[in-house]
């Protein structure tokens, strides 16, 4: 098993922080495998994934016989799969981004899952099955308390609520401003279509939770979140961030999601909630509220419609500011007064 070819394989986003040029080969599967081990997989039937993305960001074409290198882990995604380390050879894909698992459940407008055979253990550099976290970034300094560099998060109602579309508003706003701005993903599964959006935004640092050896976050330790958080926040900084944009993925209800956000008044100075419609801005604002964070505006899909705007403006009584708008000039507001003005 160990001498199996995998120079023709396709690598998937997942395994972009494996350094490139390390010798590779694979050893046969552990008994069980855990979240964020690295494997080697044949695709045995094409299901509604017919491609990959490549740790550079392509979409890569497969087909069946194909070998793909990827990551097991969980997912959630209330309007896509929902999915766990696989507990067997036979399974599925769970994103394009190359996370593996067996699907429990699935929203019913997609097709089924791409099936997958594991084949190996992926081995790196001769040092037995690699997992992501061999390759996860070393902390950065603590940022110290009274620091000048403002965090604002951008937390949502639920999937497609318009989060990124807004975290890349609030960072083209800011750029365009003239901050240096760093822009992280705390929480989600591995898929790299957020963070090229922060970066065609403008972000001068990126980072997120694959940065620190979680190919997907559902189902790991909430304090390992937390810890990761801080240390995505951390490395944007010592990267040059003078502003910090953090997006934390699903919606509050989501047990993760609603453990961070208590947590956030420690560490935000300003959040941006994104919203489907009136009614779940208003439910938001007021989950929000009760937990004391600095609730700065709502944004999100709800800006799509002028009617939808003018309703959460009036039950929430915050600005409602489309990704447009903050794009355009609105972001700096959400900056604390004194950062504005040196």
């Amino acid at each position: 098993m160990r001498d199996m070819d995998v120079s023709g394989a396709k690598w998937t986003y997942v395994t972009r922080t494996v350094p490139t040029g390390s010798p590779v080969s694979t050893a046969p599967l552990a008994s069980s495998v855990r979240s964020g081990d690295l494997v080697v997989a044949r695709v045995e039937r094409i299901g509604v994934h017919d491609h990959i993305e490549d740790r550079n960001g392509r979409r890569v074409r497969m087909f069946p016989g194909d070998l793909i290198v990827g990551a097991c882990g969980n997912r959630y995604a209330t309007d896509f799969f929902e999915g766990y380390v696989p507990e067997g050879s036979r399974t599925q894909l769970l994103t394009a981004g190359g996370l593996i698992g067996d699907v429990a459940s699935a929203y019913d407008a997609h097709q089924d899952p791409t099936e997958l055979q594991l084949v190996g253990s992926l081995v790196v550099d001769d040092r037995g099955p690699a997992c992501v976290a061999d390759f996860a970034r070393l902390p950065s300094p603590s940022v110290a308390d009274g620091t000048d560099v403002d965090v604002i998060v951008v937390v949502g109602s639920g999937m497609n609520a318009g989060k990124t579309t807004t975290v890349a508003g609030i960072i083209r706003g800011l750029t365009r401003a003239g901050f240096a701005v760093g822009a992280g993903k705390v929480t989600g599964s591995g898929s790299g279509k957020d963070r090229w959006a922060y970066e065609d935004a403008g972000a001068a640092a990126l980072a997120d939770f694959l940065d620190f050896g979680m190919p997907s976050t559902f189902g790991y330790p909430l304090e390992r979140l937390g810890t990761t958080l801080l240390e995505i926040r951390d490395a944007l900084v010592a990267d040059g961030a003078e502003v910090v944009v953090l997006e934390i993925a699903d919606g509050l209800l989501q047990s993760e999601t609603a453990w961070l956000v208590e947590r956030l008044p420690d560490v935000a100075d300003a959040i941006v909630f994104a919203a489907v419609d009136a009614l779940s801005a208003r439910s938001g604002v007021e989950i929000l509220r009760e937990i004391g964070l600095p609730l700065k505006a709502v944004s999100g899909l709800l800006t799509r419609s002028p009617l939808a705007t003018r309703e959460a403006a009036q039950v929430t009584g915050l600005p409602i500011l489309s990704p447009a708008e903050l794009a355009g000039g609105a972001a700096v507001d959400l900056l604390a007064r004194e950062m504005v003005l040196a």
